[in-house]
């Protein structure tokens, strides 16, 4: 025991006396924004993070606190807002922290967290979307079945089995990543992310690699043909469809489920290439990273609530009632005073 603890304190100051740059605390690249344009990207990043709290939680509860729309369709979309809001609450907090106090540096945990649940949100973002691509398959070409099918314990499966597999896969990949000693504590990136954290390592990441690479071909090759193989069947459903009304409905569903997916796609299709092409800049490999968790978490309640008309119209009629309840608090505060100081 005595040679072992002997052995493995040896070793520590070995790494110590061999990588000096190894902190608990990492530096991140940071923006490099002139001063100038500091408080216009605090401002942006404060409204969006914002924006993208109140659509996401207005889609959430609508659906929670209306009976109405607990049919699968709605149960899985549900899903995707908490997706986005655990991607953006990992991401702006820190960008805010950063751009306010002009700080570049994370505790190596928080580093680690933080790019973890950037990783299930990306992950997520594919499954769930795959997930809404079969209940529209079962909805359209097995509308008689349907009901049969998706019951709401066949619902809560799928949606057990989305997130037990992203957490799973990620939590494989982070694994890979934590047996791996660091030689260095400077981020190339603006925020943690898997592949910025394995730049830091001073031993061979080949297996790291491996299994980031397969875990994106796998899963881009099983969602892209579930999605594909789901959407020309549906196609064909709608064009033999002689219900014009029928066939609307569900080329407009699908449609809004395409222009999301598509979206996410091309981003983290972008994001990919980005860390491949050794010449981009450093401005625009941080602009691309960070665009993949703006936009899909900010478009995507709005698509989907101006999209969906029954989720419309409950969002049209909760925010009647809050403006109704408002100007009725307000008139009355307003008359408390006015008796008050009649007195």
């Amino acid at each position: 025991m005595e040679e072992g603890t002997l052995n493995s304190s040896k070793q520590e100051l070995t790494l110590e006396s061999l990588f000096p740059n190894v902190s608990s605390v990492l530096t991140l690249q940071g923006f490099n924004l002139p001063p100038q344009s500091v408080v216009p990207a605090f401002l942006f990043a404060s409204l969006n993070y914002m924006l993208i709290l109140f659509c996401n939680l207005v889609l959430l509860f609508t659906i929670l606190f209306n009976k109405s729309l607990h049919q699968p369709m709605y149960l899985l979309l549900l899903n995707l807002p908490i997706n986005d809001l655990i991607g953006t609450t990992a991401l702006f907090p820190q960008v805010i922290h950063e751009l306010v106090l002009d700080s570049r540096r994370i505790p190596y945990n928080a580093c680690i967290t933080q790019a973890f649940f950037i990783h299930i949100y990306s992950a997520n973002c594919i499954f769930i979307l795959t997930a809404m691509a079969y209940d529209r398959y079962v909805a359209i070409c097995r509308p008689l079945r349907y009901q049969s099918i998706m019951t709401h314990a066949h619902v809560m499966r799928i949606i057990m089995l989305v997130w037990l597999c992203c957490f799973l896969v990620i939590g494989v990949l982070f694994f890979l990543l934590l047996r791996l000693p660091r030689c260095g504590s400077r981020m190339p990136h603006a925020y943690c992310d898997n592949p910025s954290l394995l730049k830091l390592s001073c031993v061979d990441t080949t297996i790291n690699n491996i299994y980031g690479l397969a875990l994106v071909a796998v899963t881009q090759v099983v969602a892209l043909g579930i999605i594909f193989c789901t959407y020309i069947q549906i196609l064909v459903a709608c064009f033999r469809s002689k219900k014009a009304e029928t066939k609307s409905k569900a080329l407009q569903t699908c449609a809004t489920h395409l222009i999301v997916f598509l979206l996410l796609e091309c981003l983290g299709l972008f994001t990919i290439i980005s860390y491949r092409i050794p010449n981009l800049s450093a401005q625009t490999r941080r602009f691309i990273g960070v665009s993949t968790m703006i936009f899909p978490p900010t478009v995507n309640p709005i698509i989907y609530g101006l999209k969906t008309n029954e989720i419309m119209g409950f969002v049209q009629k909760g925010l009647n009632k809050l403006l109704i309840w408002s100007v009725q608090a307000s008139f009355l505060n307003g008359l408390e005073r006015a008796i008050v100081f009649m007195q």
